[in-house]
């Protein structure tokens, strides 16, 4: 079949987004892949108002329609709304999560061609169904991009993965920087956080030592996290000088200019990672329950801190055998000595 792009057509491609931050970043490589393939397209990504921002930052999208429903809600009348205001505005529909009400839109919208991976019962909802092999499409952000391939173009897994690249707003920035009334020392980035679990979480005293380390190298900390990893950013820069707890005080938008703006980042395996990543910052990513080879940080500038002790990865939200030692064990001395030389590095190449 003939592709849109070698017909010169602009085909409107509707992508329905997945529901984490981290998910949301890595999508844009199948943004990045549909427009290198077909530049005249046109991409609607329908996600949860949060991620809003996100799209806004991301030079592919065009246009970015809110779907709020919550989280595992079925919100049956909202998807149908949402479906009539979309009616003959898309050739395409990309379905990202494998859930069968995330294909509802794009079926009640009654869009020609809809494609996502087989599963859950989807078969009425789906008309170019396809097969996941995850041995093949091991890591989530393959399997995004091969959405947006021709089927025997994604089948042995082997095709460019574009690095995520999100906008930074200059002015922004700079209001941020007037209002949180930071020091001129260069800034170093933590995040706490990890919405999946607390396996995924790094020690706080881990961030804390390493916290009061890098201030006294002549650094700023910022810790930056939603309103529920605010206790842990104050248990983090509790009593330390140059050290700000940002955690719910700061916008999506914020965040991206914020880290943007950090010389380097420690950070659990967690949605800012992916952010900081995509706005070119440099990341400690540090792994415990979950695997660098399944989510790893898409970035050329990321060190990854892992100890693939016997027991992990496991996946899990807590850990099964109540030590965490997978996290317990990475030590804040390896990071700080990771960041400093790494800074070193920098320093050479400015």
């Amino acid at each position: 079949m003939t592709e849109p792009s070698e017909t010169g057509a602009g085909e409107r491609i509707l992508v329905v987004g997945p529901s984490w931050v981290g998910d949301m970043v890595m999508a844009q490589s199948l943004f990045m892949t549909l427009k290198a393939r077909q530049p005249g397209c046109r991409i609607g990504v329908m996600a949860p108002a949060w991620s809003l921002p996100i799209l806004e930052r991301m030079a592919e999208v065009d246009e970015g329609v809110a779907l709020d429903v919550g989280h595992g809600e079925l919100g049956w009348h909202t998807r149908r709304r949402v479906a009539r205001s979309l009616r003959g505005r898309f050739d395409r529909a990309i379905v990202l999560p494998r859930s069968w009400k995330s294909a509802l839109v794009p079926f009640l919208a009654r869009i020609p061609r809809r494609t996502g991976f087989t599963g859950e019962q989807r078969y009425g909802l789906l008309n170019d169904r396809r097969r996941l092999d995850k041995a093949v499409l091991d890591q989530t952000v393959k399997r995004f991009v091969a959405l947006g391939l021709p089927v025997e173009a994604a089948l042995d897994g082997h095709f460019p993965i574009p690095q995520p690249r999100l906008g930074v707003d200059a002015g922004n920035l700079a209001e941020l920087r007037r209002v949180h009334g930071f020091s001129s020392r260069p800034a170093i980035g933590m995040m706490p956080g990890a919405e999946y679990g607390p396996a995924k979480q790094w020690p706080l005293e881990h961030f804390r030592t390493l916290a009061e380390a890098l201030v006294a190298e002549g650094f700023e900390v910022r810790v930056l996290g939603g309103p529920r990893d605010a206790e842990a950013g104050e248990a983090i820069v509790r009593g330390l000088e140059n050290v700000h707890n940002l955690c719910g005080q700061t916008r999506l938008a914020d965040a991206m200019d914020l880290l943007a703006d950090c010389r380097q980042v420690v950070t659990n395996d967690s949605g800012l990672m992916h952010v900081a990543a995509a706005v070119g910052t440099r990341v400690h990513a540090l792994y415990g329950s979950s695997s660098p080879a399944y989510t790893p940080p898409l970035t050329d500038s990321a060190e990854i801190h892992y100890l693939a002790i016997d027991c992990s990865p496991c996946f899990a939200r807590t850990c099964p055998l109540g030590h965490t030692r997978c996290l317990v064990e990475l030590s804040p001395e390896r990071l700080l000595a990771s960041v400093l030389g790494a800074e070193r590095r920098l320093a050479v190449e400015e």
